[in-house]
């Protein structure tokens, strides 16, 4: 019975040179056991350990990438959230000849409103909102909900006023948003 190296050489897979090569490094690699010397790495196991290590470094940037999409994604989600919620509690129809200043990115603009809704701004019943370059009218309970959300939305919101006297021709003195459209 002859050995798998005389096998190999018998049906032409390998060479004699190549055989002696491969006994030539299997005694060295014994003899540095014995010595207790490390022993080198085969090509074969270092071919493997990079290509763990690659493996390992873009599963990283891989993972990094998601973490970074998924924020994306969701600060996009937050922005649609709240541009729903001004879209649907804004209040529409305030034109009018009062005109009332406002700062919007360090730059004064001027809304024109009628003489009630001004009186509910300065009074802190209603706060202008933007978002993507549009300017929306909410009741200042929105508005509280809207800052907890992105307290940036929010241009004007001044403190409400102590005073218990709410004139009879204000239409957003009872003006309540039912819970269950804001969430």
């Amino acid at each position: 019975m002859s050995s798998l190296q005389d096998q190999l050489l018998k049906a032409g897979l390998t060479t004699k040179q190549k055989a002696k090569q491969a006994n030539s490094d299997k005694r060295k690699k014994n003899k540095q056991k014995r010595s207790g010397v490390t022993v080198e790495a085969s090509l074969q196991e270092q071919v493997k350990q990079d290509l763990a290590k690659t493996q390992a470094k873009k599963a990283a940037t891989d993972k990094a990438l998601n973490e970074q999409k998924q924020q994306q994604l969701a600060e996009k989600e937050l922005q649609q959230r709240i541009l729903q919620i001004l879209q649907h509690h804004s209040i529409k129809n305030i034109n009018g000849d009062v005109e009332y200043n406002y700062t919007d990115n360090s730059k004064i603009k001027k809304l024109f409103v009628d003489g009630v809704t001004q009186k509910a701004l300065v009074n802190g019943r209603l706060a202008i909102c933007a978002l993507a370059d549009t300017t929306y009218l909410v009741t200042s309970e929105t508005a509280e909900k809207i800052a907890t959300l992105d307290a940036s939305v929010i241009l004007v919101s001044n403190e409400k006023v102590a005073s218990e006297e709410i004139e009879e021709d204000d239409p957003y003195a009872d003006y309540q948003i039912p819970d269950d459209l804001m969430w």
